[in-house]
């Protein structure tokens, strides 16, 4: 048999692949038994009849009931069934991990499929059975394959404590060493209840729980917290029909939200050690929101608000050039004695400018930035950004001339393997290395993209990721060679 085109692109580096996002699709009734055990026949059922199996109440309700309720178009038809040989490997350890030189990887981090979700559940009881029995289930299955290959960990995060309670017990209990935590936890307000209004906590600005104590015990435990939540369902993403208009963009969307409050809520300055992932969502909104974080501060740093600051406005010359240049648009309304002048009447009268708080008009405040060249430092060595292998804009994370400060974000390769993007498993590395062949980035990008960053950010926090796999001698030589 021939070898693959992925087989064969890998067989030309002289550096491993690693692959931090490939998805196993989990085998129902072998996790149905695990969640019994964990939690009971009780919530068992409760699980099947909610749907958490990936049914949903969209499919009970008729066209119009969709509609009158606006109802989102859940995801459907999401892994590959025409290539059953793939729909198999997905959901069988063994015959994946068989079948991972043909798809030209090394090593691949594997995040579940129904268990997405699990973090995200409203209901605490059944939230913190289904992230245990997911943990379990992929801490059991993949346990005979670890060389090659490491499940994530469900991390639920609507409290401090929840989060850490599950963190304990995956990294210490079960020996998993990446965890897949909630990107977000949607909250009622309570000033509108019967609205059943939310909002999105990010856990760090503006939060219901100060999150510190997770993340110190992600340093603890040496496991860089990564996130694959959707944004599905919320703003933009709401079609009652179309699927692709609620997907495209809403890992990117979901990232964005996160990355802005952990950078604002001064996390990485606080935390300088952490690394974060995330996952599926690309990178080019990463590069437009480190290009606009700093464009944004050299405007609206504490010192650059006194540009926007009414005190400063000369009322007696804004006056004089209402009269001068004003015409018909000021004619008959700066007549009075009161009128002209402005230090008695609210400027904002004027000029629509609210009257702030000094103590608090720097939204930079909690960055660490006190120049712009402080971002960077804040910002690159800290996020990474999982890009699929068929995306063109991975290019930009590597594009050092129009980056500023000559910037290279930290992009990463995640296969995606298992869900719908990739019909078939033995291209993934070679349609990552088309940007190669066509010129796009270079070979040594590319090795920073399935190699170096990937190792980077699983040894960050943890030196001893690798360690018993089969590219633990190459990763030992690359942090050697880095120091």
């Amino acid at each position: 048999m021939s070898k693959s085109g992925s087989a064969e692109i890998r067989a030309r580096l002289d550096h491993p692949i690693i692959d931090s996002d490939g998805h196993t699709v989990e085998f129902l009734p072998a996790f149905l038994d695990v969640l019994k055990e964990v939690a009971g026949a009780t919530i068992t059922d409760r699980y099947v009849k909610r749907g958490g199996f990936g049914g949903s109440r969209w499919y009970e309700a008729s066209a119009a009931e969709r509609v009158e309720r606006r109802m989102t178009r859940p995801p459907w038809w999401g892994v590959a069934m025409k290539n059953t040989l793939d729909r198999a490997t997905a959901s069988i350890p063994k015959l994946l991990y068989q079948r991972l030189d043909e798809f030209g990887l090394d090593f691949t981090v594997l995040y579940p499929s129904l268990g997405l979700g699990a973090p995200h559940t409203d209901d605490e009881e059944m939230r913190r059975a289904t992230c245990r029995a997911f943990n379990i289930y992929h801490a059991r299955i993949f346990r005979d394959y670890a060389d090659r290959m490491t499940p994530a960990a469900c991390i639920p995060m609507h409290t401090p404590q929840e989060a850490i309670d599950e963190l304990e017990y995956a990294v210490r209990t079960l020996g998993m060493k990446a965890i897949m935590v909630a990107g977000y936890v949607a909250r009622p307000i309570a000033a509108h209840p019967r609205d059943h209004a939310y909002w999105l906590d990010t856990f760090c600005l503006d939060s219901a729980y100060d999150y510190d104590a997770v993340w110190v015990k992600c340093i603890e435990l040496g496991v860089p917290p990564t996130f694959h939540s959707s944004s599905q369902g919320i703003g933009f993403r709401t079609s009652v029909n179309n699927y692709m208009y609620n997907h495209i963009g809403h890992f990117a969307a979901a990232g964005e939200g996160l990355c802005k409050a952990l950078f604002f809520a001064g996390v990485t300055s606080r935390f300088p050690q952490l690394k974060f992932g995330f996952l599926e969502c690309g990178a080019g909104w990463a590069c437009s929101l480190y290009s606009d974080l700093i464009g944004h501060w050299k405007k609206r740093n504490r010192t650059g608000m006194e540009n926007y600051n009414p005190a400063n406005l000369d009322r007696e010359m804004f006056l004089d050039l209402c009269h001068r240049y004003g015409g018909e648009l000021v004619k008959g309304r700066l007549d009075s004695p009161q009128d002209r002048s402005l230090a008695t009447v609210g400027i904002h009268a004027f000029t629509g400018a609210s009257d702030e708080d000094q103590a608090a008009i720097d939204d930079f405040a909690h960055t660490g930035v006190n120049q712009p060249s402080d971002i960077p430092r804040l910002f690159v060595p800290n996020f990474y950004f999982g890009c699929e292998a068929d995306d063109p804009i991975n290019a930009m994370a590597f594009d050092a001339r129009k980056n500023p400060y000559g910037a290279r974000l930290r992009a990463i390769f995640s296969s995606d393997i298992g869900h719908w993007d990739v019909p078939d498993m033995k291209t993934v590395a070679e349609e990552a290395y088309e940007l190669v062949d066509e010129g796009v980035i270079s070979a040594d990008d590319f090795r920073d993209f399935v190699f170096v960053n990937p190792a980077r950010l699983w040894t960050d926090m943890n030196p001893n990721f690798f360690k018993g796999t089969i590219v633990e001698s190459q990763v030992e030589k690359l942090l050697r060679e880095a120091k």
